[in-house]
């Protein structure tokens, strides 16, 4: 079923409509009936280019966010061929916030990684929701130069809404990691290209983003704190999440 964000009611309601009448029309074959389905997903089709022509800040950080939005192993399917992952940090585990791994991008072999959110509640659990510990970032600093080593240019797939606060990571040194990764980006002797396809979130995306070129999809952010913890800094309030998300600039735009 699909997930409709609050601003897409009037596509919603539509798109409910199509479906009772194709509901409707499989029972009665009626060609006024299908004749007026025509005319209603063409009118919510037009809905939905004139709602996501003028996106603001803030439904642009919902849409990053959209439960339905592919997320790292969705571009690596559809993309990469002959995909080889990579695990650990050898010091401590592997973290699967973080993937990683060779194959080949248009014929030229690459190393890929990337943040991965998970697409249902137990993917999203083992991912821990697209937010890093410092295992992860380790990871992505060893695979980082063995791709020096082999020539490979990077490619980096950034989302996520930050690092993991947790105090475990802070145990483990998740500040140092995200700086050593930083580093090792813009110390890579390959070209590094970085594509946010959802969330950048602060120093967590960074860490893997510090790139030769940056790229974005038209509706993904890039952010040096989330809004609702902008708003929190700024105001004491986090329901100005939306006056943080239109101040910040963080659209492609």
């Amino acid at each position: 079923m699909r997930t409709y964000l609050d601003f897409e009611k009037p596509i919603a309601e539509l798109e409910s409509k199509v479906a009772d009448l194709q509901t409707i029309s499989s029972e009665e074959d009626s060609v006024s009936i299908s004749e007026e389905i025509e005319k209603l997903q063409q009118k919510a089709r037009q809905a939905l280019a004139d709602t996501y022509a003028k996106l603001s800040p803030w439904q642009k950080t919902q849409v990053a966010r959209h439960p339905d939005r592919p997320h790292c192993m969705a571009f690596v399917t559809a993309l990469i061929e002959d995909f080889t992952p990579l695990a650990g940090d050898r010091y401590f585990a592997e973290d699967y916030a973080i993937i990683g791994g060779m194959g080949r991008f248009a014929g030229r072999s690459v190393m890929l990684i990337g943040h991965e959110k998970g697409s249902d509640t137990e993917s999203r659990i083992k991912h821990n929701f697209g937010m890093a510990r410092p295992e992860g970032y380790r990871k992505a600093i060893r695979l980082m130069a063995m791709a020096d080593r082999f020539a490979m240019p990077v490619i980096t797939i950034v989302d996520t809404a930050g690092a993991y606060p947790g105090i475990g990571a802070e145990e483990r040194g998740q500040a140092e990691a995200i700086a050593r990764s930083t580093d090792a980006c813009i110390g890579l002797g390959v070209p590094l290209i970085s594509v946010v396809v959802g969330e950048g979130g602060s120093g967590g995306a960074v860490a893997i983003a510090s790139a030769n070129r940056i790229l974005m999809l038209e509706h993904a952010i890039y952010t040096v704190a989330s809004p609702e913890a902008a708003a929190s800094i700024l105001w004491r309030d986090s329901a100005r999440a939306i006056d943080a998300a239109t101040n910040m600039k963080i659209t492609a735009q």
